[in-house]
């Protein structure tokens, strides 16, 4: 039976670069969760909650920071990031 290794942690700030990288990797499906909760107006404080794991009423602006840092990643990921994928 195949393992199911844990999620990689969610950093509050995706490392940015002009290419993939291996954060981005780790993190395709998160971005995916991501993308799709916001386009089905779920509120930030469950996509914080469900998909990056952190509580927004506890930790209010590290959970700002993240979601906006991710969100941003995964939107640059939709317009720039798959040619590198196709590569």
């Amino acid at each position: 039976m195949p393992s199911c290794d844990p999620p990689p942690p969610i950093e509050d700030e995706v490392p940015w670069s002009d290419k993939i990288t291996r954060y981005d990797e780790a993190h395709f499906v998160a971005y995916l969760r991501l993308l799709d909760a916001s386009a089905a107006g779920a509120s930030d404080a469950d996509m914080c909650r469900f998909v990056l794991g952190i509580d927004a009423a506890k930790e209010p602006d590290r959970a700002k920071r993240a979601l906006e840092s991710h969100l941003r990643r995964a939107r640059w990921m939709t317009e720039h990031g798959y040619r590198h994928l196709l590569q």
